[in-house]
Order: structure tokens, then sequence, then C-alpha cells
């Protein structure tokens, strides 16, 4: 019975999780006609389509804070936050190479014309076939200087608000600061990443969709937390490495599947920098929800190793993909790179820091 009751619980979290991002896709699509209405471009697109895209952990962090389980919030806030950049790298290096034009170098539905390739960071075929014969994933050079620089700054006042003994914790003071934050980082994007405007249309359906995601994403996440509240007793673990290990990871799953259809669709830097925007808002306006209810850290060396690996991931990030090559982007050893890191993350919390606690 307990084993059936582990699985209908597992069965819920999956389910709540499919749940908020189909809301947050519905929610993402206004987003991207203001991308598009007001002349962003890919990279700093992401600071703005970031907001839907982390809304399946703001819903989780409101949800955990309304039922006192705050660390499931937490949890998931840090273990999106550091699985996230290799998984979509690595699911956006393998798509790219599925992105092949059938006639042998001319532009298909899936590869846009030389012509468009300014304004929508897409790739020419010639540079793809070029990219997929070097094991080469081109990225934006804005990513590291429009997205991954500016969140190193929020990582670092978390840790600024967070670590300190005096003022150790989430606390509602921090909410305001990091509702600041958030404002400061997609200003200077928008800022920074200007080009013309497009002309688009607005549909009273798309405005209805919208809402209703909002409102299924709610229900999803509160069915996520109840689900990993669930899961965490079965196992008998904390639920903040039952947010850490299990929701964080099934809530990446969806985002795998619209990284491959971004960058199948030949918009690659979109949908490897797309993460970054998300991680932004995680970590200012999903913090909000959290810093108001006031959370302690109860485990300090488990909290301060999450902040050194949330901190270490978009730096190797911004590293490799300014200085790794020429051209800026990713090759498949530097994808590795990124890859090694999440496993030795792993490591160390499974054979280190839970030793110690």
């Amino acid at each position: 019975m307990v084993q059936l009751t582990l699985w209908l619980w597992a069965g819920t979290l999956v389910v709540g999780v499919f749940a908020a991002h189909w809301g947050a896709e519905r929610f993402a699509k206004p987003l991207k006609k203001l991308r598009r209405q007001w002349g962003l471009s890919a990279a700093a697109g992401g600071a703005v389509v970031g907001l839907a895209a982390a809304s399946p952990e703001i819903g989780i962090n409101v949800a955990s804070a309304y039922r006192g389980v705050s660390d499931i919030g937490l949890g998931v806030m840090f273990g999106a936050n550091i699985v996230a950049i290799p998984i979509m790298v690595t699911t956006a290096y393998l798509a790219s190479r599925t992105h092949v034009a059938e006639d042998g170098g001319e532009p298909t539905s899936a590869q846009p014309s030389e012509d468009s390739v300014a304004s929508s960071g897409q790739r020419t075929p010639t540079e793809h076939h070029a990219h997929l014969r070097e094991n080469f994933l081109q990225v934006d050079r804005q990513a590291a200087t429009v997205l991954a620089l500016p969140y190193l700054g929020i990582l670092a006042l978390v840790a600024i608000l967070t670590l300190p003994a005096p003022w150790q914790g989430l606390q509602p003071f921090d909410a305001g600061v990091m509702a600041l934050a958030y404002f400061a980082f997609i200003g200077q994007a928008v800022f920074r990443g200007r080009e013309k405007g497009q002309s688009v249309s607005w549909e009273m359906r798309e405005i209805g969709l919208a809402g209703a995601g909002l409102a299924v994403l709610a229900g999803g996440t509160y069915l996520a937390v109840r689900a990993t509240e669930n899961i965490a007793a079965a196992f008998g673990i904390s639920n903040l490495l039952g947010g850490l290990f299990i929701t964080a990871l099934v809530a990446a799953t969806p985002e795998i599947f619209a990284t491959w259809s971004i960058v199948r669709s030949g918009q690659v830097t979109a949908g490897t920098t797309s993460v970054l925007g998300d991680h932004a808002v995680t970590m200012t306006v999903a913090f909000v929800p959290l810093a108001l209810v006031t959370v302690p850290i109860e485990n300090y060396f488990l909290y301060l190793v999450n902040l050194v690996f949330v901190t270490v991931m978009p730096t190797a990030y911004a590293v490799l993909l300014h200085f790794g090559s020429e051209e800026h982007g990713f090759k498949r050893w530097e994808v590795a790179v990124l890859d090694g890191i999440y496993v030795l993350y792993v490591t160390v919390i499974a054979f280190w820091v839970l030793d110690l606690v």
C-alpha cells in the first residue's frame, strides 16, 4: 500500500509539473509578442520571456510558502538553477546536430535565409554545416554580457543577503531588494538589447488563454508541492533534498522538449540562452514569496554548497561561451564540461555534504 501511494504521488508530481509548464507556455505567448514589438534581441528577450519560463518555480515557491514547507521551494529554486544549464545546453547541442538542410545546403522551412539571420539570431545553412563538422554550437555573444554577467551579480546579492550571521536566511526585507534587482536586470537587458520593433496583432483569445494558463499553473504547482511533501516523507529525506533532486529534475523535463523544439527550428540562441533569463527570474521574483514568510537556513553547509554551485554553473557557461573559441558558442568538450560540473555537484552532495549532516 505504501508503494502504491508513493507511485500515486509520483504521478501527481509529474501531472502537476507538466500542467504548470502548459500554463507557463500559454502565459509566454503574449510575452514573446511583446519581445518582438519592443524590438528585443534574442538574448535580451530571454529576460522578458524568462518571467513565463520561471513561473512554475514562482508558483511552487508561493505554494510551498503557503503550506509552510518553504524548504521545498528553496530546494527547487537552487536545484533547478544548477541542473538547467547543463541539461539545456546539452539538449540544444544535440538538437542542433539534427538541424540539417534536406537538399544539401539551401534553406528549408527550418532554416532561415541569410537576410533573416541578423534580426532573428538564426544561422545560415553554410554556417550550420560548418558548425556540424566542427561539433560546435554557436550562441549570440550577448548571452554572456546581457544575461550571464548580470545574473552573477544577482547571485552575489543573494549571498550578501542570506549568508552573513546577523541577517542569515530569507527575510521580508530581502523580498523588496530582490524585486528591485529583477527590475534592474530586465531594465539593463532591454536597454542593451534593443533592435527595431515589429508590428504584432493582439487577439482576445490569446489573452484569455494566457489567463487560463495562469490558473492551470497555480493548480499544477500546488499539486507538485503536495506531491513533493509526500514523496520526501516516504523516502525519509528532508523537504529541501526533495526539492533539490526530485521536483527540480522533474520540473526540468518539459523545458527539455521546449529547448529541443526551439533549437530544431533554427533559433539556437533563443533556445540556449532563455535558461539564463529563467534563472534570473527564479533568483529574484521567485525569491520573494519565500522571503516574505521568512525562511531560516537550518543547514548552513548544504545551503552554502548549493549557492556555490548555483554560481559556478553560470560562471562556467559565460567563460566557455565567451573565451572557449574564436566564435562564441560551445564545442562538444565544453558541453561535456558543463555536464561534468553537475556530476561533481551530485557527487559532492552525496558523498561529502550528506555524510557531514
